[in-house]
């Protein structure tokens, strides 16, 4: 069915690959050539196309800005060792964001035509796909409404559209977070499982403090008592205390991560220990106290895994224990990498072969 869409490709006179430095390429600040897009309209999916990486013409009235009608999603493309464009768990990113379209009062993608499109897309920008340890294409699908219209409702007209980026890591070295005690990212009820634009804008001025105080990033706590260990900005949150992995379950007000079920279940695969529960912040201080605690990490596509080195807690930083090679962190890390190259045997069936 995919290979059956009617899609219009219209390429570049000219690439522009020539003007990236294969040895500097940072996080999200160069695109590739081409883009996906196709319109929402009269209740169906229509003006299936490829274009060249272009500014968009948008009527001031454009309800996306207004309204905050507006999702996303982010994966990441590598090349196997014959050269192979490979995607890690796209389908798990169609069912999240079609989750979230339905959070948000939009309309579900179509696997025909997501999957459709994240294929001819690669296909045809797959040299921009960088080879290099550490280095992959990041793909960021995603939707807004479309209608020009000041009035507060869900639009009846919408755009979707895919770009890629190459990009280097997101994190050069371990991070230092910060756990919030006051500002709360989601609230029972709200938007915080979905991967909504809004989301993220609230979060930016809390996230901006912890930075001039020196951290990296935010633990974000609970809304209601500030009691309970939620995610990390960009990032769900792990610990291994006393060689039991445990992480916050999923829920109303976390998002559910693909790097993050990917990591559970290798974690169940090699027979390791491991809880999804509610875990409190005293918890954690009292392992970090007690030297019970053996590692804190960030896990999600953009970074994959990101060592955690120190905490922040009511103004008294608390150091982590630095991981070797032996911790589950970064062995865990290792593994994903070379599986998302074709480095690993593929036995969960997460690569999907462009």
């Amino acid at each position: 069915m995919i290979d059956a869409l009617d899609i219009q490709i219209n390429k570049v006179e000219k690439s522009r690959i020539n003007e990236v430095d294969p040895n500097n390429i940072p996080f999200g600040k160069i695109c590739s050539d081409h883009m996906f897009l196709a319109d929402y309209e009269d209740g169906e999916w229509k003006n299936l196309r490829i274009e060249p990486y272009a500014y968009l013409r948008l009527s001031p009235s454009t309800a996306a800005i207004h309204y905050g009608q507006s999702i996303f999603e982010g994966m990441k493309a590598f090349k196997n060792e014959n050269g192979e464009p490979m995607l890690f768990r796209p389908k798990k990113n169609l069912k999240r964001f079609n989750r979230s379209a339905e959070r948000m009062c939009m309309p579900a993608v179509p696997e025909e035509i997501f999957m459709g499109g994240l294929t001819e897309l690669i296909r045809l920008d797959a040299n921009w796909i960088p080879d290099r340890d550490g280095t992959s294409m990041y793909v960021r699908p995603f939707m807004f409404a479309a209608d020009e219209y000041i009035g507060v409702r869900p639009s009846n007209t919408y755009k979707f559209m895919i770009f890629t980026c190459p990009v280097g890591a997101y994190y050069t070295e371990p991070v230092k977070v910060k756990i919030e005690t006051k500002y709360a990212r989601a609230f029972e009820g709200g938007t915080g499982f979905a991967k909504a634009a809004g989301n993220y804008a609230s979060s930016l001025y809390p996230a901006q403090l912890a930075q001039k105080e020196g951290y990296h990033q935010l633990i974000w706590t609970d809304g209601k008592t500030h009691s309970y260990i939620e995610e990390s900005g960009t990032m769900n949150i792990m610990f291994i205390i006393k060689d039991k992995l445990i992480t916050p379950a999923v829920s109303d007000t976390i998002l559910e991560g693909i790097t993050r079920d990917s990591i559970l279940q290798v974690a169940r695969d090699w027979g390791m220990a491991l809880e999804e529960r509610k875990i409190t912040v005293q918890e954690i201080l009292e392992a970090i106290q007690n030297e019970t605690i053996q590692e804190a990490f960030g896990v999600g596509t953009a970074v994959t895994v990101a060592h955690v080195s120190l905490i922040g807690y009511n103004g008294e930083n608390f150091k982590l224990p630095v991981p070797g090679k032996e911790n589950f962190s970064v062995r865990v890390l290792n593994y994903l990498e070379r599986l998302k190259r074709g480095k690993e045997e593929d036995k969960f069936g997460w690569m999907y072969k462009i």
